[in-house]
């Protein structure tokens, strides 16, 4: 039997607590995973199994959520981080990242954290989760990517400026990105010769020349290089007819060029259930693809949707990489 997903803490004064146990409500013994966090910050009247390893958790989830103690300074006031808490939401993500490199975790899951609380708090130096994963790992380039059933999408370039998109566009980090992720598709997905469908950077992937030089000066002789190496990727392709469901069929991933044309697609498809990997770690990762929100934390309405999605997918991308 594979070990448990580890999750983390995440924000305590945000929807992680709630959210992780709506996820054990639903997926109880079927998938086990371990939450590490501190006990008091979960909603009152959660059914919870304080464990002292992590393989404990197969068990103890059939009858609580299983809680792998990790005590904070303050308590979890809904939509109020506490500066304390900071240094020990980190810790969580550290201790996390431990257990599953020792493989005393199949899996890493990670709930939403909120950057301005952990800088303003404990001088947290990363602009997020995947930079600090990738500092864990000693991994110097990483690659994001929003799944859900019906799309994967690869973004090259992420939270920068629309205006400094095609000068970050680079051919070593064009290429970086394709490669990661063909290499992610076959050992993590399953996928033995995965299909990659590339967006061009301007409109009708530039038109030849006529409305931008990008595709044919970058973009093209990238994918050229790749497909000499034995990738099956189209492109570069207008980004206006890549996602209806006709032409999605013909792709496993869609590279993209920038944040939006990536995940605004993905979030019309399937807004609750999307989940954010990072590939190119020496384990898995995978997130609910939301963040901390305050403005309902406390309240119950919080959506375990995407939290459950991304705990299956971790689960699924365990089970391909074992086999």
């Amino acid at each position: 039997m594979r070990p448990p997903i580890a999750l983390t803490a995440g924000e305590p004064a945000g929807v992680a607590p709630e959210i992780t146990v709506k996820a054990w409500e639903v997926l109880g013994a079927r998938l086990p995973f371990f939450w590490i966090g501190d006990p008091a910050h979960l909603p009152e009247g959660t059914k919870h199994v304080e464990i002292h390893r992590p393989e404990e958790a197969v068990h103890a989830a059939a009858v609580g959520l299983p809680v792998l103690a990790q005590p904070f300074p303050a308590p979890a006031v809904p939509g109020a981080p506490a500066p304390e808490n900071a240094a020990a939401v980190i810790a969580s993500i550290a201790r996390a990242v431990e257990l599953v490199q020792e493989g005393h975790a199949s899996a890493l899951c990670t709930n939403p954290i909120n950057k301005k609380a952990l800088k303003d708090g404990a001088d947290f130096a990363y602009p997020g989760h995947t930079e600090y994963l990738a500092h864990l790992a000693g991994v110097k380039r990483v690659v994001m990517m929003l799944a859900c059933a019906a799309l994967r999408v690869v973004p090259v370039t992420i939270h920068i400026p629309l205006s400094r998109v095609a000068h970050t566009l680079k051919t070593p980090l064009l290429r970086d990105t394709i490669r990661i992720t063909h290499a992610a598709l076959v050992r993590d997905f399953g996928i033995e010769e995965p299909r990659i469908a590339v967006a061009g950077l301007n409109p009708h992937a530039g038109e030849g020349g006529a409305m931008g030089q990008e595709e044919q000066a970058l973009i093209v002789p990238v994918l050229d290089g790749l497909r000499a190496e034995g990738m099956d990727i189209v492109g570069p392709l207008p980004a206006d007819t890549m996602f209806h469901e006709e032409a999605r069929r013909r792709y496993d991933v869609a590279i993209c060029m920038y944040h939006d044309q990536a995940l605004i697609p993905i979030k019309t498809l399937d807004f609750a259930r999307g989940v954010n990997v990072t590939l190119g770690l020496p384990f898995i990762r995978t997130s609910p693809d939301h963040g901390t929100a305050f403005d309902i934390a406390g309240t119950g309405r919080a959506d375990p949707s995407s939290l459950i999605a991304a705990l299956e997918m971790a689960e699924r991308m365990a089970r391909a990489r074992g086999a």
